[in-house]
């Protein structure tokens, strides 16, 4: 924790921010002060003024409160955990929720300003998932990467299942970003049960014996026979430029979304009946250290429209055009809250 001094008040903050992450910082704290609390949340025994009291996160703030007991029947009806910085002004779990909760409120609003970035959206599929959206997604029970258990797995923050203009029933995955400076790295390369033969470089080994990463030997999770099997989208050419793993970074969390994305399109299971499966990042207009991996994993992945990324800006610009009164309170709380 360290204490930064800013026009004059004091703030009780991480140590290592980045530009756009201090002034994010400081803005989401100024409104706490006005609008919840002045007192800090603790974790670890540290006092932060980003976090807030544990009562208050018992009542689940920052959550917009109109939203609170929508998102609790959902959480009932499909189980998932709140992270466990939910109640960070920066959470990005509660940020996401608060972005797309409210629009959902009218399926129609919500293929409306989905549509803006999603152009092939023709309306909500609200006969699946809970009425066209489930928060925490993944393919339960099917656990087709084999990778979820109760310490970890592929999440995808947000999935929203809806018809194009084909009437075709599809899926899209989304990843929330709010201040983070970089996507989930890989874990198995950090692993205490790796050995000598999970070696990480050059891509080109791992691509002729996948038992070289220690997630497909160690783990027998199933991203490499997913990413080398007929339905990949990702070229293995490309893959083979990298001396290193292009998996290893920030890119590792883009992948499995995108592995989980291109399993469920191709199940036969008519638990998931979709056509297509999209999977794309929301991140903040300021949020531009996300930028570079973006752009690396676009050029691996060949831009393949089953990815894309965007700015929640784009959502909430949306909203206002189409004027619609029920959206009026949410956008003005939105926005003051998340932009400055």
């Amino acid at each position: 924790m360290k204490v930064f001094e800013i026009d004059g008040k004091k703030y009780q903050l991480p140590n290592k921010l980045n530009n756009f992450q201090l002034e994010m910082y400081v803005h989401l704290i100024n409104w706490k002060w006005v609008h919840l609390t002045r007192e800090p949340g603790f974790d670890k025994g540290i006092l932060y003024d980003a976090l807030l009291p544990n009562e208050m996160k018992a009542q689940y703030f920052p959550l917009y409160r109109p939203i609170k007991k929508r998102f609790l029947d959902h959480q009932q009806k499909f189980p998932f955990k709140s992270h466990k910085f939910f109640g960070h002004m920066a959470s990005s779990q509660a940020a996401c929720v608060n972005l797309f909760l409210p629009i959902f409120k009218d399926p129609n609003i919500a293929a409306m300003i989905l549509g803006k970035v999603k152009t092939d959206i023709k309306k909500i599929a609200t006969d699946f998932l809970d009425a066209g959206f489930r928060i925490e997604f993944w393919d339960e029970p099917d656990n087709l990467l084999n990778d979820h258990n109760k310490a970890s797995g592929t999440d995808s923050d947000i999935a929203i299942a809806y018809y194009d203009q084909q009437d075709n029933l599809n899926l899209w995955l989304i990843e929330h970003k709010l201040t983070e400076k970089e996507f989930t790295p890989c874990g198995g390369f950090k692993s205490k049960g790796r050995t000598p033969l999970h070696k990480c470089e050059p891509a080109s080994a791992i691509i002729e014996n996948p038992d070289r990463c220690y997630y497909h030997s160690g783990c027998n999770y199933r991203y490499w026979d997913i990413t080398l099997g007929d339905a990949s989208p990702f070229n293995t050419n490309r893959i083979r430029e990298y001396k290193k793993c292009p998996f290893k970074g920030g890119i590792n969390q883009l992948w499995r979304n995108q592995l989980l994305a291109t399993g469920l399109e191709s199940s036969t299971s008519p638990k998931w009946p979709y056509k297509k499966v999209y999977f794309s990042v929301v991140y903040h207009p300021r949020n531009n250290s996300l930028k570079p991996s973006i752009s690396e994993y676009q050029k691996l992945i060949g831009f393949s429209d089953r990815f894309f990324a965007f700015s929640s800006d784009k959502l909430i610009n949306r909203a206002k055009e189409i004027n619609k009164p029920a959206l009026s309170e949410w956008l003005r709380w939105y926005q003051e809250l998340y932009y400055f």
